[in-house]
């Protein structure tokens, strides 16, 4: 996960603007990225040693998959403002004012809470693993009563924050986020949503162009 640092403002009598903390999975992008280029290479090779028919089908094919891997290895992430939340998606962006977020938490998938609907957020998948590794090393130090143990499941000095699994602490830090900023101003507003139809297009379009091409 990732986050920017903050945007000096403009003239020293206005408020400091901060950019948006932007949090994604890093594994994803890579993934992605190494993806597409295996589609790069498809496309090139059928375009250099395949027959016309063939070629057409790659086409289709790679029109109907690329666009799927940007929606689900690139697009999604979550940008933390100091006005609103903008979570990022496969195949929808939603913009939740701080005012309208009633919760923000973490289950089997981490959600946001807001105007009466629940919004999952994808760039924030949960780790079971990671959230049953950290709750053993909590475990083990309480139970042994050890200095050194309870300084390695709970940070290395007093001042640390107890070990989580990190969905779990961005989830915390969301909700803390949203409640210290519920009263700002310009923070009012309904929740929005934006399909991204420039992701569903071409991916329809490549879809039936591929069965059309199939059936012939």
């Amino acid at each position: 996960m990732t986050s920017t640092g903050p945007t000096p403002p403009s003239d020293s009598s206005e408020p400091t603007v901060y950019a948006d903390r932007v949090f994604r999975t890093g594994a994803n992008v890579v993934w992605g990225c190494l993806m597409l280029a295996v589609c790069a290479w498809l496309g090139i090779d059928a375009a250099l040693k395949s027959e016309a028919m063939t070629v057409w089908k790659v086409l289709a094919g790679l029109l109907f998959a690329v666009p799927l891997v940007v929606a689900f290895m690139l697009r999604p992430a979550v940008y933390a403002g100091q006005e609103r939340l903008r979570i990022r998606n496969p195949f929808r962006t939603i913009v939740l004012p701080w005012a309208s977020v009633d919760a923000i938490r973490t289950g089997y998938s981490s959600e946001v809470l807001a105007d009466g609907a629940k919004y999952q957020m994808w760039a924030v998948p949960v780790s079971l693993r990671q959230r049953k590794k950290a709750l053993r090393n909590q475990s083990r130090a309480a139970a042994a009563d050890d200095p050194k143990a309870s300084r390695a499941a709970f940070g290395r000095s007093s001042g640390e924050r107890p070990q989580v699994a990190a969905s779990d602490q961005i989830v915390r830090d969301l909700q803390d986020l949203a409640e210290s900023s519920a009263t700002r101003p310009g923070t009012a507003g309904k929740p929005s949503v934006r399909w991204a139809f420039e992701i569903i297009a071409p991916c329809v379009v490549g879809l039936v162009a591929l069965i059309v091409l199939l059936a012939i």
